[in-house]
C-alpha cells in the first residue's frame, strides 16, 4: 500500500523539489521507503513519485519507481494473484528480481498492454510511463478501492492518490465547482468523476486514462463495470449450488487477501459481513486471527459485546475500545487533513480510531464492506422497495398531479408540522418520488439529505444539479437495480473513501476482501430471491454464516458502524457548530445565506427534530474551507 504523484508539465515550471513535495506530503500512506524520477525534456518536465508502505518483498527491491525495458511505474495497492501472473509470465521467458506485485504488474503491462489489467485481482492505481512511445497510462481497480485524482489546465497535468498532493504545486488552481459542493451537501459525499475543484477529477472505477505526451490529449475508457453482470440473465441454478459456489469464491478472495509479509488483522463488528470473514479465515488458520472492534457507552450505538461474543466463539485474538467524545474532540480537527476534499460520513471518527487500535499490532487489516451492497444487507432496500410498490399503484397521472400540487405550496408555511422531524425535506423527497420513473429514482431520493430544492434557498448563486452514476440504467429487476447503483455509488465513493484514507492515515494498509470483482460478478447473476427473500435481508449470506455459527450468535438487527452525533454536537461538539456556523464565517464565504443556515443551527440546539447531517455536512465543508482554500 502506497502513494503515488506526478505530472507532466508542458510549462515547464514544475520540477523536481515539487515532484519531492507533491509525493511527501503522502508520507503517511508510506512512511518505509520513497522514490522520485523526474526528466526534463524540450517541450514539457515529467514527474513520478512514490511513497512505499512495504508489504510485500520487504527488501529494496521493491522499491519505486521501478523500471523495466521503455516503461516506467509508480502503483498504489495490492494484487494478490500476482504469483499466478509471475509463472505465465515466466513462461514466455521474463525474469525477475523480486519478490513483488510491483514487477510482475510492470512485466505483465509490457506483455499484454492494457489487457493485463483483466488478469488482475485486487486494488490499485496505477500509472506507467511508456518512455518510447510517450504516454502515461493510469489504470485504477474495478471498484475504486485505491483512490487517483488528475488536473489538467494551462499545461499541467497532474495526478496523485489524494488532493492534498497538488497543493503543493503553485501552479494548481483551486477553484471551488458550487456544483459539486452541492452534490456534497446531498449526500454527504462526493460522486466519481467529480472532485470539490474544478478541472480536478477522479478517475473513474474500472476505468484507464491514456495521455499521449506528443499530442497533449487524454483519453479515458472503461475496461469494467458492475452493470453489465447485473445486465446479463440470471443463472438457472438451485440454491445448494448457489450457496456451494459462493462459499468457494468467498474462501478464496479471503485466502488471497491474507498474502502478505506482515502481520494482518480483522475489523470485527459482530455483524454477518466480518463475521463470515472472521469465520472462515479463523477456520483454516492455526493461529489466531487478530481482531479489532471499536464500541460507544451509548448502547443503540453499541455493537462491541456483539463482536466479542464473536471472537470468543470463534477463539481470535480480540481487541476493544471504547469510543468517548473526548476521542471525537480530539479526531474532529483532523478530518479535514485526512479527507482532504468534503466528506460528510461521521463514521469516519471511530474508523480513524479502529485504524489507530490495529496499526499497533498489524500492519494490514481486512475490512468487510461491500457485503451489504453485493448479498442486500442494508434496511434501506425493503423502505425504497416498498415505496416503489406504493406509488406503482397509483396512476401516473394523479402522480404528476399531486406533485404540481405540493410543488405550488411551500412547506414552512404549512401549520402544526414543527413537531414532524425532518418536515421540509419529506415534502421534497415525497414530490420527486412521486415523479420518480423508475425504482433507481427513489433510491437516488432517499439518499439525499438535503434535496436540491433546499439547496437552490440556501445557496447564494445559481446550482445545477449533476448527472451522475444515480442516473445510470439497469436492465434488471428491482432489487439488482439498487445493488448496482449502490455498488457505484455508495460503496465507491462513500465507504471506500472512508476506509482508505482512515487506514492510511496510520500508515494502515486496508484490504476489502468481499471486493474479490469475482464475487459480485456471480452473486449479480443469481436471481434476486437469493439476496432478499419475505423481507430477509442477505439471505445467502446467512446460509453461509450458520455452517459456521449459532444462529442466536449472529441474528440481530442492524445497527451499522455509526456514532452518536446527535447528542454529542449538543454536549461537547457544540462549541464546534457555535464557531464554525456563526454569521461571521458564514458571510465570510460567501456561498450560503447565512441566515437559513443559522436558522437550522439554531432549530437543532433549541430542541427541534431536524435531519442531524444537514449540520454535519455544514461544519465539515466549512472546517475543510478553513484548512484548504
Amino acid at each position: 500500500m502506497c502513494g503515488i504523484a506526478g505530472f507532466i508539465d508542458f510549462t515547464k515550471k514544475s520540477d523536481k523539489n515539487l515532484l519531492v513535495k507533491m509525493t511527501d506530503t503522502l508520507y503517511h500512506r508510506g512512511p518505509d521507503d520513497k522514490g522520485y524520477s523526474f526528466y526534463s525534456f524540450e517541450k514539457c518536465n515529467i514527474g513520478l513519485g512514490h511513497r512505499r508502505l512495504s508489504i510485500l518483498d520487504l527488501t529494496f527491491n521493491g522499491h519505486q519507481p521501478m523500471s523495466f525495458d521503455n516503461l516506467e511505474i509508480v502503483y498504489n495497492g495490492e494484487v494478490y494473484n500476482f504469483k499466478e501472473i509471475r509463472k505465465e509470465l515466466e513462461s514466455y521467458g521474463y525474469k525477475f528480481k523480486s519478490n513483488s506485485d510491483t514487477e510482475v504488474i510492470l512485466k505483465a503491462y509490457h506483455k499484454w498492454g492494457i489487457d493485463a489489467v483483466s488478469k488482475f485481482n485486487g486494488m490499485f492505481a496505477i500509472a506507467i510511463y511508456d518512455k518510447k512511445n510517450q504516454k502515461l497510462t493510469l489504470i485504477r481497480d474495478r471498484t475504486g478501492v485505491k483512490p487517483l485524482y488528475y488536473y489538467y489546465k494551462n499545461g499541467l497535468f497532474m495526478f496523485a492518490s489524494e488532493l492534498k498532493a497538488f497543493h503543493q504545486n503553485p501552479y494548481f488552481k483551486k477553484e471551488l465547482d458550487i456544483n459539486v459542493l452541492a452534490q456534497y451537501f446531498q449526500y454527504g459525499y462526493i460522486l466519481e468523476p467529480y472532485s470539490i475543484f474544478k478541472n480536478t477529477y477522479k478517475l473513474k472505477a474500472g476505468h484507464y486514462l491514456e495521455f499521449d505526451i506528443k499530442n497533449k490529449k487524454l483519453n479515458i475508457k472503461k475496461y469494467w463495470d458492475v452493470i453489465d453482470y447485473y445486465n446479463q440473465p440470471k443463472l438457472k441454478i438451485s440454491e445448494k449450488e448457489a450457496i456451494e459456489e459462493t462459499e468457494k469464491l468467498l474462501k478464496s478472495a479471503f485466502s488471497y487477501r491474507m498474502i502478505a509479509d506482515v502481520d494482518v488483522g480483522l475489523f470485527l463488528s459482530g455483524g454477518y459481513d466480518s463475521t463470515v470473514v472472521a469465520a472462515i479465515l479463523q477456520s483454516n488458520m492455526s493461529k489466531k486471527l487478530k481482531t479489532f472492534t471499536i464500541g460507544f457507552k451509548e448502547k443503540e450505538y453499541n455493537e462491541a459485546p456483539y463482536a466479542k461474543k464473536i471472537a470468543e466463539y470463534l477463539g481470535t485474538d480480540h481487541t476493544e475500545y471504547y469510543c468517548t467524545q473526548k476521542d471525537a474532540l480530539e479526531i474532529l480537527p483532523q478530518l479535514p487533513h485526512i479527507y482532504d476534499e468534503p466528506f460528510g460520513d461521521s463514521s469516519a471518527i471511530p474508523t480513524i480510531l479502529v485504524s489507530k487500535l490495529a496499526r499497533k499490532k498489524v500492519k494490514v487489516s481486512l475490512s468487510a464492506d461491500g457485503g451489504d451492497e453485493i448479498f442486500g444487507g442494508y434496511n434501506k432496500y425493503l423502505a425504497v422497495l416498498n415505496y416503489f410498490n406504493k406509488v406503482s399503484k397509483i396512476p401516473l397521472l394523479l402522480r404528476n398531479l399531486i406533485a404540481f400540487l405540493l410543488n405550488c405550496i411551500n412547506p414552512t408555511f404549512i401549520p402544526y408540522v414543527d413537531k414532524i422531524f425532518n418536515f421540509e425535506s419529506r415534502y421534497f423527497k415525497l414530490k420527486n418520488i412521486l415523479k420518480a420513473k423508475d425504482i433507481i429514482e427513489i433510491l437516488k431520493y432517499t439518499s439525499q439529505h438535503f434535496t436540491y430544492e433546499e439547496l437552490k434557498n440556501i445557496f447564494l448563486k445559481e446550482i445545477k444539479n449533476l448527472p451522475s452514476n444515480f442516473d445510470l440504467k439497469v436492465n434488471s429487476d428491482n432489487i439488482s437495480k439498487m445493488l448496482a447503483i449502490d455498488y457505484k455509488t455508495y460503496l465507491s465513493d462513500d465507504i471506500l473513501v472512508k476506509v482508505d484514507r482512515a487506514t492510511m492515515s496510520v500508515s494502515l494498509e486496508g484490504r476489502e476482501p468481499f471486493l474479490d470483482h469475482r464475487i459480485v460478478e456471480f452473486v449479480s447473476r443469481l436471481p434476486s430471491e437469493y439476496k432478499i427473500r419475505n423481507g430477509e435481508k442477505k439471505w445467502l449470506l446467512k446460509q453461509i454464516a450458520y455452517k459456521y455459527l449459532p444462529k442466536s450468535l449472529i441474528d440481530r438487527p442492524k445497527k451499522g458502524f455509526s456514532v452518536p452525533i446527535f447528542r454529542w454536537l449538543k454536549k461537547e461538539l457544540k462549541e464546534y457548530l457555535t464557531y464554525y456556523l456563526s454569521e461571521r464565517r458564514l458571510k465570510e464565504n460567501g456561498i450560503l445565506d447565512y441566515k437559513k443556515v443559522i436558522k437550522l443551527r439554531d432549530q437543532y440546539l433549541n430542541g427541534k427534530k431536524i435531519d442531524i447531517h444537514k449540520l454535519w455536512f455544514l461544519l465539515i465543508f466549512e472546517m475543510w474551507r478553513e484548512k484548504w482554500l
